[in-house]
């Protein structure tokens, strides 16, 4: 494969000049695609559009990728891509491209709509691109790119415009051809476009873009400044590698930099990825010259290059162009029948090239709808038309991008053979016609009936079948009768057949069911129409048991009609019901047939229900059905039920009861209450039943609860349990105990009479005996289900050691004061029944003074009045045979303390007295808390507390009135309280005047009145409709000033939409979720004695719109962004 020749150093391909305005995009027309070169409108591609490209190989995501398409000037085109999103989070990224670098998101507008939607049950993306009123320099290469992720799939497509004329041009492909070599000659022009913008000035940049049609003038500017970049000195490289290299599809490309230093290291790169040597890549060294050669170029190969020397790098582009694909194999001339498959066949140079087929110059485009289908297989293309007709005939043409062929279709009629004429029929009415006939060739025609043509319905069916054709018609009518002609299309031939309907006399009785029995209620009127047929019309004959029903005006009768005949009953009795006969004759035949009528009423009514069981809220009922059932089926009962003393009687069920048997429930226990009966066919309801005698519904009560074994003797067991948890309105007559010995299963009764008590001891028991006990709940409605004891019993006493259990408080001293009651409750355990002994301080108790009470489980000890010689440690000994169990507790009694012994005055100085005391004798039983000291005025001897709670012996009197005489007394404290009487000092104490004549100020009374005053007045406010606000104010003023709140100088009063509060002069007023109607003025107003004033502000109130509050400024609520 010879090497791709290389460019002059620093220069860059030159774009092909754009095409004039009147002819835009030749080779579009001439079917050839676009080369892999820069052109006007493309740029190289990025390098991350590169890595996508190298992507795209990895991973495919298109599940229908956009098809070239050609449009006319001035129409749309819709462009249409679709991503499977089974695998996919979220939704893909979709570009759309034209060329390499164009994304035309930003040129969307009036000429240029990007579309995306999203199938939900198929989970498909739908992007499309729509071009609306396309222009000549819209034509050229699109790319469509997806990415989710790491995978990305990309697909090219062209578009192709043409101009719009009134009538389509024919193409000369030849022609197109000539123009498309002579384009690919000129494709190297004379003028360089880059270097004239390297050494341009940059005002001048528009005018050379303008003069050589340069669309992508930002594009090109973008790559010169990288250009230039490149064009730098290097100290690393002598000689860089070229701005960009051109190679074609399958060729090998060379690339070559010279070192300065040829001990540096070299790497290559592509789209930023290191490069290793593989038989793809392949590195040479040759003195400073570093070369790496590219073998099998593919597209993938078309991307960004550079290599590395040190710090320094160069780079370049390289462009792989695909080479034109010629038509190996030309297209044959072809000759086909009418109906055939034909098949236009031609083979190209490459496998899967895109290649069009053209019909007398017009483009084919296949499709699903299409009557034309492409097959390729590897380099053969095939043009396959199903079924051809003479429309088909004409001159195909197929045209690839290096070369055409065509060829000529004839499509011609074969000779036509009559197989099978069609013949005459004779049909009665109602039966099937069938015309059939065989020609020779499988070709459509046309039916036609006494010259018109044949109308396809539900009843008349054309078939084609191959070469076999049929006209059938169901149920033939007498308008069915005609001449029939079957002519093939495109022939001159006829096949004629004649029809001829004939019709016996029928009777219809489809509308009568099976059995012809017609029901009629008694006392309606039966108006019996039945449908009937014949040619020449048919006489007809009612009669019943061979007597014959005239025509005329009794009561029953029988009318004639064209198409039918009717049987009259006026007001049917049930006399009326039996067998009618009809009877029709004409020329073609006769008919007969048999209607039994029959006349129904309502049925007659049941007989009384009878009640045979009775619950809390239900009964059982069942009754016989009535005698007569009106000539109708009993469909079912309705049921309905009131009280005794009531006369309004309620619908128990709504829907039908089939059986004869049911269960009234939700009735109130205690009550009497009657039932009744109606009987329902299809007719209608019957009267209801007399009522069933009058029942009470009652319920057994449910099972005792919680039974337990209380005690075991050697010959007896007692039981306890706890009553029903339902009762009922029937009460609770009494228990019946039950028991049964182990191995038996006869129950004895314990008790013969019933018990109200819930304990009871079953005596005469045999000793080492198990029984089982069970107890039932009886009422007037019987015994309740039993409650059973869980497992036997043993009748033997059980040994159980004592054990005392001193409750918690117990456990310490236990305190009473004198007078109060003392009782202690002592529970303990221990069987057989145990001995009890108590004693006091290690003595007997006098049981004269406390009472002693003892019972099974608990023993008490009583002290009515409690008195302080009851003090002391009380022992409690419990003992069952050779166990005890002993306990003890601590009981004290307590009274209030006596006086001290000897209060007096130890010093006096000053306004100070100094005292003594000694503690009383007596301190009640109970320790001295404190003292309490009092002083009197010896002119009035009232008594006035100085100190309380004092622990101390001595204390000194402070703060006393000069020229005073005082006396004191001391109280003592304990728990109970203040001892009753106190000690006095026996002299007195004189508080001396120092010769200082003590002189009472004068006070004057302070005025406290005030006039109202507002120390914080109201301010404006904005609130929130629907939120709640306040308005707050503080005012002082003596007495007291009186608030009042006001609207627009009106009072608020008893308004449930105001709050108002008032605390320590702070006024506030609340307005529940106010409304843009509470905006306003605002006045609060404090009146008294002395004066009034007010204070005033204004309420505005917002609404908020989707975020904006009105009047005023947006207010953007939490969650909410600014826009």
């Amino acid at each position: 494969m010879p090497e791709p020749t290389k460019k002059e150093e620093n220069e860059v391909p030159a774009p092909a000049p754009a095409p004039p305005p009147e002819e835009p995009n030749k080779e579009k027309e001439a079917g050839t695609a676009p080369p892999k070169e820069w052109s006007l409108g493309e740029s190289p591609a990025t390098e991350e559009q590169d890595k996508q490209n190298a992507n795209s190989q990895l991973s495919t995501l298109f599940i229908e990728k956009p098809q070239t398409g050609t449009v006319k000037v001035g129409e749309n085109i819709t462009f249409i891509a679709k991503v499977k999103a089974e695998d996919l989070l979220r939704k893909p990224t979709v570009k759309w491209f034209k060329g390499k670098w164009m994304d035309l998101a930003s040129k969307a507008g009036k000429h240029l709509q990007l579309k995306e939607t999203f199938e939900r049950q198929s989970r498909v993306y739908t992007f499309e691109m729509q071009i609306i009123k396309a222009k000549e320099n819209y034509a050229g290469n699109y790319r469509c790119e997806v990415t989710y992720k790491d995978k990305f799939d990309s697909c090219s497509f062209d578009l192709e415009v043409r101009e719009s004329t009134g009538t389509t041009p024919s193409i000369d492909i030849r022609s197109a051809f000539k123009r498309r070599e002579v384009k690919q000659q000129e494709e190297e022009p004379e003028i360089d476009v880059w270097e004239l913008l390297k050494n341009a000035n940059p005002n001048e940049y528009e005018k050379i873009a303008f003069q050589y049609g340069i669309t992508d003038l930002r594009g090109m500017l973008k790559r010169l400044k990288r250009m230039r970049r490149v064009e730098k000195k290097s100290a690393a490289f002598a000689k860089i590698l070229d701005p960009a290299y051109q190679v074609d599809k399958g060729g090998r490309v060379r690339f070559v930099v010279e070192l300065a230093d040829p001990k540096l290291e070299v790497k290559w790169y592509k789209n930023g990825q290191e490069i290793r040597p593989s038989t793809k890549y392949i590195f040479e060294h040759k003195g400073c010259e570093r070369i790496m050669f590219i073998n099998n170029c593919g597209l993938t190969d078309d991307s960004e290059y550079y290599v590395t020397a040190g710090d320094e790098k160069c780079s370049t582009e390289l462009f792989v162009r695909e080479p034109p694909i010629m038509v190996t194999k030309q297209l044959e001339d072809t000759n086909a029948y009418c109906g055939e498959r034909v098949e236009l066949e031609c083979e190209v140079s490459e496998d899967d090239a895109n290649v069009k087929w053209f019909k007398n110059g017009e483009e084919i485009i296949p499709g699903p709808k299409s009557r034309y289908k492409v097959k390729v297989e590897g380099k053969k293309h095939i043009l396959i038309i199903e079924g051809a007709t003479k429309a088909d005939s004409a001159e195909y043409s197929v045209m690839t991008t290096g070369g055409q062929s065509s060829a000529k279709l004839s499509v011609g009629l074969k000779p036509l053979k009559i197989l099978t004429p069609l013949t005459d029929q004779t049909v009665k009415l109602g039966k099937e016609i069938c015309l059939k006939c065989e020609i020779s060739e499988n070709i459509t025609g046309k039916w036609t009936k006494n010259g018109l043509p044949v109308q396809e319905s539900e009843r008349l069916k054309v078939v084609h079948k191959g070469r076999i054709h049929k006209l059938v018609i169901d149920n033939a009518l007498i308008e069915d009768e005609g001449d029939y002609v079957f002519t093939p299309d495109a022939y001159s031939v006829t096949l004629p057949a004649k029809v001829h309907v004939i019709d016996p006399p029928k009777i219809n009785l489809d509308g009568l069911g099976a059995d012809n029995t017609v029901t009629v209620i008694a006392g309606s009127k039966l108006r019996l129409e039945i449908p009937i047929s014949g040619e020449p019309p048919p006489k007809v004959i009612w009669s019943r048991a061979d007597k014959a029903i005239m025509e005329g005006s009794g009561r029953i009768r029988a009318e004639s009609y064209p198409d039918s005949s009717s049987l009259v009953i006026d007001v049917a009795e049930r006399e009326d019901s039996g067998v009618y006969h009809i009877n029709l004759k004409n020329e073609a035949g006769e008919a007969h047939a048999s209607i039994k009528i029959k006349v129904v009423d309502i049925p007659d009514p049941p007989v009384a229900p009878n009640v045979t069981d009775v619950g809390d809220d239900w009964c059982i009922m069942n009754w016989e059905p009535p005698v007569y059932d009106g000539g109708s089926p009993i469909l079912g009962y309705f049921i309905e039920r009131k009280k005794k003393q009531s006369s309004r009687w309620m619908r128990l069920n709504f829907e039908l009861c089939k059986e004869t048997t049911f269960e009234p429930k939700k009735m109130i226990e205690g009550v009497a209450y009657e039932v009744r009966i109606f009987a329902v066919n299809a007719i209608g309801i019957s009267k209801p039943s007399m009522p069933s005698k009058p029942f009470v519904p009652l319920a057994v009560t449910s099972p005792p609860t919680l039974l337990a074994v209380d005690s075991v003797t050697d010959t007896t067991v007692t039981m306890k349990w706890r009553p029903p948890d339902q009762i009922g309105a029937a009460g609770l007559d009494g228990y019946v105990l039950e028991y049964c010995l182990e191995g038996t299963e006869d129950w004895i009764v314990a008790n013969t009479d019933l018990i109200d008590k819930t304990k009871f001891t079953i005596t005469g028991l045999p000793t080492d005996a198990k029984i089982f006990v069970r107890v039932k709940a009886v009422n007037a409605a019987g015994a309740s289900e039993p409650k059973y004891y869980s497992q036997p019993i043993l009748v033997k006493e059980i040994i159980e050691p004592p054990k005392i259990r001193i409750p918690r408080h117990l456990k310490q001293t236990y305190i009473r004061r004198v007078g109060e009651a003392v009782n202690l409750v002592i529970p303990f355990q221990g069987k057989p029944r145990p001995e009890l002994t108590w004693t006091k301080d290690g003595a007997e108790i006098d049981k004269n003074q406390i009472n002693i009470r003892n019972s099974e489980t608990d023993t008490i000890i009583f002290i009515r009045k409690a008195e302080r010689s009851h003090s002391g440690k009380y022992d409690l000994q419990v003992k069952v045979e050779k166990f005890v169990e002993n306990a003890s507790i601590d009981i004290q009694i307590v009274d209030r303390p006596g006086p001290p012994q000897l209060v007096k005055i130890e010093d006096v100085w000053g306004e100070n007295v100094a005292l003594t005391w000694t503690p009383p004798k007596d301190d009640g039983n109970a320790a001295i808390t404190g003292y309490t000291i009092q002083k009197a005025d010896k002119k009035s001897m009232e008594w006035f507390t100085v100190i309380e709670h004092y622990h101390r012996t001595h204390a000194t009197i402070t703060e006393l009135v000069i020229g005073n005489e005082y006396y004191f007394r001391v109280f003592a404290e304990n728990m109970c309280g203040l001892s009753e009487n106190a000690t006095m000092t026996k002299e007195s104490a004189v508080i001396a005047k120092d010769g200082k004549v003590y002189k009472n100020p004068v006070y004057e009374d302070f005025d406290f009145t005030e006039a109202p005053m507002f120390t914080q007045p109201l301010v404006n406010t904005y609130a929130v409709a629907g939120y709640n606000a306040t308005l707050n104010c503080s005012v002082r003023g003596n007495p007291k000033p009186k608030i009042t709140w006001m609207k627009n100088k009106v009072a608020i009063v008893d308004d449930p939409r105001y709050r108002m509060f008032s605390n320590q002069g702070v006024c506030t007023l609340e307005i529940r979720k106010p409304s843009p109607y509470d905006g306003g003025t605002y006045c609060c107003k404090a009146v008294n004695d002395l004066g009034t004033v007010e204070v005033e502000c204004k309420l505005e109130v917002k609404v908020i719109y989707q975020g904006v509050i009105s009047p005023g400024e947006p207010l953007f609520l939490e969650g909410q962004q600014q826009l």
